[in-house]
């Protein structure tokens, strides 16, 4: 008893969310502290609330004390998003995990921020419907983790991100008070557009605690293309035919010689010895269409050099083929080396030839190799650095780092496409804000969080 007199917080916090609903003990908190980049610090507290009013009162009562605030869906994020900077208390979402509503004449999904990426669209699909969204992590990451980091996918080529698909959100602010933005309808232009300042904030300005989602007619068909080219630029030249053939696609999606040689033995097709890149191509519509338009895909990538073409005979080898795609950043992290840093740099489609050149150029005399892959429709390169941390030094690393993001915003792109800034990118974000963007950023910080509560040390500096 006499600790719970000398320590207000934990004794409130239970008081709010009962003995199951809080965490103290370090064997209990410690897997909250890191996510997917590699960075670690851990919170004094964990909170699981099961409501909004338990939210309302956790936020209010942190507030009130001056304590730190990390919202957490299920740790997937790649850039230190959700690792509490600071300690404090993270606000795990995992029991607030309920579709609340699949609406299919509003074409709309009311969901709690646990719900599962993955399961939405497998249960919106059951009616008739589509939430394309698409995050290699979608078996496991969150609808509330997608909207703080504004996540995207494959199929954003065609469809957009997940703030396009974000209509309204429930937030609770630093005061405890609930807001809700956007409108019930599919138009709405009142006041400034609070929902999507919301979106890819990495829960800085308050916590997502209901989402309403827009939802889409679901395709009839999908139709699959891989390709094997001899050379990155005829991989290139493909997509700049593909996208001038009227045709938009659904996915297309890149791997470099190194990235192919690394997941080659689990693919559903034949790898040429001399292939260089590797081309994952969908479309979608309805049957006759998409006949059509991998028709149109086949002529293009032939007439970019392609060596081969594959098909996917059945769903069982077309998901064999993504089930690799998804899984390869993990597989890089077996290859040797005991450091792997990711980016996400987006670049216009004109300008990827040039990146990846330049990316290449990077590895000359320095003892690091550089894998590339990712969503080569709209641009999005997944840089990946793998090396020994005793053969480069911190300097050496942030430098390369640096230089990445220089060339992306050097060629007309952005130093993150869809994983966020975290604490992995906040050094860059200079690189592609002015003085004047991130004074007018860090005064709408301060609007919405006074105190500086909701999880301190991400996206600026200092």
């Amino acid at each position: 008893m006499g600790f719970f007199r000398k320590n207000p917080l934990k004794r409130d916090l239970q008081k709010i969310l009962g003995p199951s609903g809080l965490l103290t003990e370090k064997a209990d908190v410690i897997c909250y502290g890191f996510d997917s980049s590699g960075y670690e610090r851990f919170p004094s507290f964990v909170v699981l609330p099961e409501t909004i009013e338990q939210v309302s009162k956790v936020v209010a009562l942190c507030n009130d004390l001056g304590v730190p605030v990390t919202p957490r869906g299920a740790g997937s994020a790649t850039t230190g998003a959700t690792v509490p900077e600071e300690g404090g208390v993270v606000i795990c979402f995992s029991r607030m995990n309920r579709i609340i509503k699949i609406d299919p004449v509003e074409l709309t999904a009311t969901v709690q921020p646990g719900v599962v990426t993955g399961y939405l669209q497998k249960e919106v699909e059951k009616q008739g419907l589509f939430y394309p969204p698409d995050p290699a992590s979608l078996a496991f990451c969150t609808i509330g983790g997608n909207v703080a980091t504004g996540a995207g996918g494959p199929r954003a080529v065609k469809y957009g991100v997940t703030r396009d698909y974000v209509r309204s959100l429930k937030v609770v602010l630093a005061d405890g008070s609930v807001i809700e933005t956007g409108a019930g309808t599919a138009k709405g232009v009142v006041g400034y557009d609070i929902t999507r300042l919301f979106v890819g904030s990495e829960g800085t300005l308050g916590v997502v605690v209901e989402v309403v989602l827009r939802l889409v007619p679901r395709p009839q068909a999908v139709g699959t293309l891989a390709g094997l080219f001899p050379s990155v630029e005829s991989c290139v030249e493909s997509v700049s035919l593909l996208f001038s053939s009227g045709y938009l696609p659904r996915c297309a999606e890149f791997l470099d010689e190194k990235c192919l040689g690394a997941v080659s033995a689990s693919m559903p097709m034949k790898i040429d010895a001399e292939s260089k890149a590797f081309l994952l191509v969908e479309m979608d519509g309805d049957e006759l269409s998409v006949r059509q338009q991998l028709q149109m895909a086949k002529r293009c990538l032939q007439d970019a050099g392609a060596l081969s073409i594959f098909e996917p005979k059945s769903q069982e080898q077309r998901q064999e083929i993504w089930k690799v795609r998804r899984g390869l950043s993990p597989a890089l992290k077996g290859l040797g080396f005991d450091s792997k840093v990711s980016e996400d740099v987006c670049v216009p489609r004109r300008a990827i030839k040039e990146m990846l050149e330049y990316l290449y150029s990077l590895e000359m005399g320095r003892p690091v190799r550089i894998f590339c892959f990712g969503h080569i429709g709209d641009g999005n390169l997944h840089v990946n650095l793998l090396f020994n941390r005793m053969e480069l030094e911190k300097d050496e690393l942030a430098s390369l780092v640096g230089n990445i993001m220089k060339k992306a915003v050097e060629l007309g792109g952005t130093i993150s496409g869809e994983h966020g800034i975290g604490l992995a990118k906040k050094d860059y974000i200079d690189i592609e804000l002015t003085d004047r963007l991130l004074a007018l950023e860090q005064a709408l910080k301060k609007v919405f969080d006074p105190k500086g509560i909701f999880n301190p040390g991400k996206i600026f500096k200092g």
